[in-house]
């Protein structure tokens, strides 16, 4: 992406370009991302071919076929999960992290902090409350595919409600400052009229507005997603050269889901992948929530660009070389979608910031995942080229789907917008904008370099943890 509007009060001076010459520490190792999918791996071939390895080991399998279950998709979100957090503490140690704001010398008396935590509780099951308020009331997360994401968490919730008590007394008794937005929600509810933090509370529902709508989301499609790797025929899926590379595309789709929703579930400060702050700033959320149901404005929607159309694979079928090239570099643009994905580790998730990614496919622009879906839009689909309604409609598609890239173009502004108040970001973005390929190639090809920046915190996101 091209690189944000800045005033000349915005420049930094000369003598800041060295520190941007040296990239900055990514708050997340490659490890983590390479176990999560080893065992991600791992999981699928055991489901692929579980009746074989019940046989082998004389276990009674019956009729049962592979395990593509709901529940067994479920599972292997389990399998990348739990190496991400094995690596996350056993070898990159990041509950030693500063920044989680836990100190583990520290253990205060029960009696100092059972008021605290208490108070916490409270505020903690009253937002869930509004959550679950929020869900049964909308009818969409009760049908199709949010069916079962909507069962998953009634099955969980009672769980999470009773380890929610031991987790929040002994975490408080080490938390360096613990009076946080979940406390001063509890606070508002059980003493009111009290003084409280109204940023505090507001960055805390923002915090949970996203969790709520992006994990039942989350849910929702890993069954499907992991199914249909599960059951197809490995001779269907290497058929030809359209067929490997679609299967090829659905197992890179399957690690973005999977390391999503590993990503939403674990916002824990003792792995240092909580929300530091969510995106304040209502045009972020608008230019997000557009690209997901319910509220989705492609497939199917106003920027529908696939009307009359068809892929890559109907229109180069019978070119042979054509399509295995066309089919590696869709391949090739997906991998590094799923890539950015991966480099998050156990810290993915929409409109907020959980600490600077700078390594894997960030090292080359800074937003890796936008340039690569949107690219690989345009070279699937071939929008110019419709079965029905000649160039007139041809056109419309490629109007429309450059108006969807331009909504991504948007959402990257908006979450620059949001992370730009951390100067952890602000040292990334010029190193980035020196060093990394997308924003040299923009330099070069337009002959004018952005100058590097240097800005104040923005108040309305408030202190960054």
């Amino acid at each position: 992406m091209s690189d944000l509007p800045l005033s000349p009060a915005n420049g930094a001076a000369a003598d800041d370009a060295p520190a941007a010459d040296s990239r900055p520490r990514s708050a997340v190792s490659a490890g983590v991302g390479i176990v999560g999918i080893a065992g991600l791996f791992s999981y699928l071939l055991i489901a692929r071919h579980a009746p074989q390895i019940a046989a082998a080991f004389g276990i009674d399998w019956g009729a049962r076929g592979p395990m593509d279950g709901p529940n067994s998709a479920i599972a292997s979100v389990l399998a990348c999960g739990i190496p991400m957090v094995l690596w996350s503490l056993f070898v990159d140690k990041v509950h030693r992290n500063p920044s989680t704001g836990i100190d583990w010398s520290q253990r205060r008396p029960w009696r100092e902090t059972v008021d605290i935590s208490l108070t916490k509780i409270a505020g903690l099951w009253a937002t869930w409350g509004l959550i679950a308020l929020f869900y049964a009331t909308m009818r969409y997360y009760w049908e199709g595919n949010y069916a079962f994401a909507m069962d998953l968490l009634e099955r969980v919730v009672p769980w999470l409600l009773l380890v929610s008590v031991p987790y929040m007394l002994w975490l408080d008794r080490r938390m360096v400052e613990p009076h946080d937005g979940c406390y001063q929600f509890g606070r508002w509810l059980i003493a009111p009229g009290q003084p409280v933090d109204g940023r505090a509370i507001g960055h805390h529902f923002r915090a949970w507005a996203v969790k709520g709508f992006f994990t039942a989301f989350m849910l929702s499609i890993v069954p499907g997603n992991f199914a249909a790797l599960v059951t197809v025929p490995m001779s269907e899926a290497l058929a030809n050269p359209y067929m490997i590379a679609l299967w090829t595309i659905n197992l890179l789709y399957l690690v973005d889901v999977h390391v999503a929703t590993v990503g939403y579930i674990l916002t824990l400060k003792p792995l240092d992948s909580h929300i530091r702050t969510a995106n304040p700033y209502g045009m972020a959320w608008v230019a997000a929530l557009v690209c997901y149901p319910p509220f989705i404005l492609m497939n199917g929607g106003p920027l529908d660009y696939t009307v009359n159309g068809s892929d890559w694979g109907y229109w180069l079928e019978g070119h042979e070389t054509l399509m295995m090239l066309w089919g590696v570099v869709l391949v090739a643009l997906v991998a590094v979608y799923a890539w950015a994905t991966m480099a998050f580790g156990i810290r993915f998730s929409n409109l907020t910031h959980r600490g600077v990614i700078t390594h894997g496919p960030y090292a080359l622009t800074r937003h890796p995942a936008y340039v690569s879906k949107n690219l690989s839009w345009w070279v699937g689909s071939l929008p110019f080229l419709v079965t029905a309604g000649g160039w007139v409609e041809g056109a419309r598609n490629m109007v429309i789907l450059g108006l969807v890239s331009g909504v991504y173009y948007w959402r990257a502004k908006t979450e620059e917008k949001h992370l730009l108040a951390d100067p952890a970001y602000v040292a990334y973005w010029n190193w980035a904008q020196r060093h990394a390929l997308v924003p040299r190639l923009f330099t070069r090809l337009t002959g004018r370099a952005r100058p590097l920046i240097r800005l104040e915190p923005d108040p309305r996101v408030g202190p960054v943890a």
